[in-house]
C-alpha cells in the first residue's frame, strides 16, 4: 500500500534517554501489519529506489562484499556467510531502530547497485562520538563515479531530518578514504579535524584505525537549500 500522508506513526526506541518519533508520510510504503510497517521503507530519488531487505539481495550483495577493491577501506573481504549476517543484522536493526542501511536499486531497470541508509552504529566498544546516527553506503565498482551514492544518501539524510526529526547526522571512514570523503563533501557534510579518532574495534597500529568524522546538522542543511 502506498500513501502521500500516513497519519499513523510509532515511538523509536531511545538513543541515549531521548525518545524520538518516526513519522511515514511523503513517498514512504507502509504495510498493514505492524511489524511491515516498521520494517519495510520505499524512498524514491530521481533515478534510485530505496528499499527494504528481500533474501534474493544475498547473491548481489556477496559479490560486492567480496570484491576487495570495493572492501579496500574495510579491514577485509566478506565471505557469503558473513554477508547473510551483515544483511540479518540490517533487518534486526530496521525492526529495532526503525531504519538501517537498506538495498538501492535504478528506476530503469531494477539493477542492484549495494546499499546505503542511516544506522545507529552498535559497535561493542562505543565510539568516542555516541550517540549518533550516521549515514554511509556500499556500492558495486560498476556504479562508482555516476553520483548515485550521493543521490541516496541526501534521500536518507532528507528523511533522517524531514520524517525522523533527527536533530544531527554524521558520516565516519578511515583517514584514506578518499573517494567516501569526497562523498560527504559532495552532500554538505563538514569535516571536523579536532574529532579524528582511532576506531574502537581497530588494533592502534592496523592501517586503517585512524579515521575522519563529518558531520551535517539539520540547522546546515537548512541553510544550504
Amino acid at each position: 500500500m502506498n500513501a502521500e500522508i500516513n497519519p499513523r506513526y510509532q515511538e523509536a526506541r531511545p538513543l541515549d534517554g531521548c525518545a524520538f518519533f518516526v513519522f511515514y508520510v511523503s513517498r514512504v510504503s507502509y504495510f498493514d501489519s505492524e511489524a511491515d510497517f516498521m520494517s519495510d521503507i520505499l524512498l524514491e530519488t530521481n533515478r534510485l529506489i530505496l528499499r527494504s531487505w528481500r533474501d534474493d539481495d544475498l547473491d548481489p550483495l556477496a559479490e560486492i562484499c567480496a570484491d576487495p577493491e570495493v572492501m579496500r577501506y574495510f579491514p577485509a573481504t566478506l565471505s557469503r556467510d558473513e554477508t547473510a549476517g551483515l544483511i540479518k543484522w540490517a533487518r534486526d536493526k530496521t525492526s529495532k531502530d526503525g531504519f538501517c542501511f537498506g538495498p538501492v536499486e535504478t528506476k530503469s531497470d531494477g539493477a542492484f547497485l549495494g546499499f546505503v541508509g542511516l544506522s545507529v552504529p552498535d559497535y561493542p566498544k562505543p565510539l568516542p562520538f555516541f550517540p549518533c546516527v550516521e549515514v554511509g553506503w556500499r556500492l558495486k565498482r560498476s556504479a562508482w563515479g555516476m553520483g548515485y551514492a550521493s543521490e541516496a544518501a541526501r534521500e536518507w539524510i532528507r528523511f533522517g531530518f524531514e520524517t525522523i526529526g533527527l536533530k544531527e547526522i554524521v558520516s565516519f571512514t578511515t583517514v584514506t578514504n578518499t573517494p567516501s570523503r569526497r562523498v560527504m563533501e559532495r552532500i554538505g557534510m563538514t569535516y571536523s579535524p579536532s574529532e579524528d579518532f582511532q576506531h574502537p574495534m581497530l588494533n592502534a597500529d592496523h592501517p586503517l584505525s585512524n579515521h575522519v568524522l563529518y558531520r551535517l546538522s539539520k540547522s546546515s542543511r537548512d541553510k544550504q537549500r
